[in-house]
């Protein structure tokens, strides 16, 4: 149980109220109390959240902020192994012109420089929704950016992991381009279960270049629902993952709790989720 455990952890502000009725979003007034609140629940892991308004004071990207983080992961003994860019969807440096994207670009390299202080070695890059890739020019901008940064993302113990909306054949050809030392796939069983896709085509067709998992469930078409209630099947796409030989950890980006109880929901889904790492197993 324990060494399962150790490596599901949960994406940050699920332990807090909503902001502003939002489903995900940088809990401003209680993120220092996350940490306490996720020991609480055995979680040892938390994947950071930021948002392109007020980037530059999240805690991640200040000196001091960063200097907080490092003190209370130490005392809760809660890792932050991983960050969602939820930026870059909100402003993809990819689909924009060469004034606003060099300000973006900026910002991007900022977040590797933080990353690398407080020891986080996934960005999590969404290609989906308003950073979905919709013209070739997108697709070549991203490249170039990001292959300039791949020396600079080894120095710095930093990979960049793409949550994708292609299709299981066009993504492995899509991360051809990308050195498999510095960028992988964050797998998201929601969004393949929204759009349809099976999960053993997914996992045939890239489970090497998978890094990151997020745990969610969706209704096919439709938006996140409590585990276990959508079309993602989650019993069978864990199985698949595992025993593809991922190693790696399970991040819960779960529906929120309709009654507020935000720590119950996170528990029963922990619960949940260990039980078909360890069934996956036998």
């Amino acid at each position: 149980m324990t060494a399962t455990l150790e490596r599901i952890g949960f994406m940050q502000g699920r332990l807090s109220g909503l902001v502003d009725g939002k489903i995900q979003a940088f809990p401003w007034d209680e993120w220092r109390e996350e940490f306490s609140r996720a020991k609480a629940l055995g979680l040892m892991r938390m994947e950071w959240t930021i948002d392109q308004e007020r980037l530059r004071e999240n805690p991640l990207t200040t000196e001091p902020g960063q200097q907080a983080i490092l003190a209370l992961s130490r005392e809760h003994g809660v890792r932050i192994p991983s960050l969602t860019g939820d930026c870059f969807m909100q402003a993809p440096f990819w689909k924009v012109d060469a004034v606003v994207r060099d300000a973006l670009v900026a910002d991007l390299d900022l977040l590797i420089a933080s990353c690398s202080r407080i020891g986080i070695e996934f960005i999590v890059i969404p290609l989906v929704d308003n950073g979905k890739i919709e013209r070739e020019s997108d697709s070549d901008t991203l490249k170039r950016v990001l292959l300039a940064r791949s020396e600079q993302l080894a120095r710095r113990n930093v990979k960049i992991v793409f949550e994708s909306d292609l299709p299981p054949r066009e993504l492995a050809r899509f991360l051809e381009a990308y050195p498999a030392d510095v960028f992988g796939i964050n797998y998201d069983s929601g969004n393949s279960a929204s759009l349809g896709y099976d999960s053993d085509e997914e996992i045939g067709a890239y489970a090497p270049r998978i890094l990151n998992v997020h745990v969610k469930d969706r209704v096919r078409g439709g938006t996140t629902v409590p585990l276990g209630t959508g079309n993602a099947d989650l019993a069978k796409t864990i199985r698949l993952i595992e025993r593809s030989g991922y190693k790696g950890q399970y991040i819960l980006q779960t529906a929120r709790a309709a009654d507020g109880d935000h720590a119950g929901a996170l528990a029963k889904y922990r619960d949940m989720t260990v039980r078909w790492i360890e069934n996956a197993a036998r």
